[in-house]
């Protein structure tokens, strides 16, 4: 990270207290110093606007846009150019990123590699990931990077994480409300929902409109089932 000028990193749920103090190179120390530390995934992206998980497809059907590496700065630039903010997810090195964890994710990038040995250690997966976004995102790192700038129109803000998950929450409190399915379904509709939402990546204030529909929507279910 410090190699490539990115300086925000948050860690969720941590293996042991003491990784603040994990051997790094010159001048990492204080990243990790600085370093947030999340209990979830959840709590650690519910700002962010986009949220790009990382991972291969070798035995994994993905639920999300799979975007190839080369074509993600493009994105992150258009995110950060409305104003939105972006979130690179990296998963442990011995398994990588849970279906649960990519639920959260709008955008799952697969770093090319040879189907023979598609995985990668974790330091080399976010150095190869960070170096594609500093060379070809953001000017300040050279001619490579400033050609790429005109890439969508300009959009209103999307909705972040933390307003997707409570519009989730509302949809699936009145889904319950009308008897949508078994409570059995609960969870597979649970995780549904939240890959739906990201995958339609409503602007915020979109996000307040239906989530100010289906509060209604539940108030009348709420009052038909008491007879008022």
């Amino acid at each position: 990270m410090v190699n490539f000028g990115f300086e925000r990193l948050t860690v969720v749920a941590p293996f042991a207290p003491h990784w603040r103090e994990a051997r790094s190179a010159v001048g990492a120390p204080e990243l990790l110093q600085n370093a947030k530390e999340s209990a979830t995934l959840a709590e650690a992206v519910a700002g962010c606007t986009l949220v790009i998980g990382t991972g291969t497809l070798t035995h994994r059907r993905p639920e999300q846009r799979v975007v190839p590496l080369p074509a993600t700065a493009p994105l992150v630039l258009a995110e950060q150019d409305r104003g939105g903010r972006v979130a690179l997810v990296f998963g442990p090195e011995k398994h990588g990123l849970t279906r649960e964890d990519l639920s959260w994710c709008h955008l799952l990038v697969q770093i090319p590699t040879d189907a023979r040995q598609p995985s990668m250690n974790l330091g080399q997966a976010a150095a190869v990931c960070l170096y594609e976004l500093a060379a070809r995102a953001f000017p300040d790192c050279g001619a490579e990077g400033a050609q790429i700038r005109d890439v969508e129109p300009e959009r209103a803000p999307a909705a972040p994480s933390v307003s997707l998950g409570r519009l989730a929450d509302v949809i699936e409190e009145t889904m319950t409300a009308a008897g949508y399915s078994p409570r059995s379904m609960d969870a597979a509709n649970r995780h549904d929902l939240r890959l739906l939402l990201r995958r339609l990546a409503p602007a915020e204030r979109d996000t307040r409109r239906i989530l100010g529909l289906f509060r209604r929507i539940l108030w009348r279910l709420q009052q038909n089932r008491t007879g008022k």
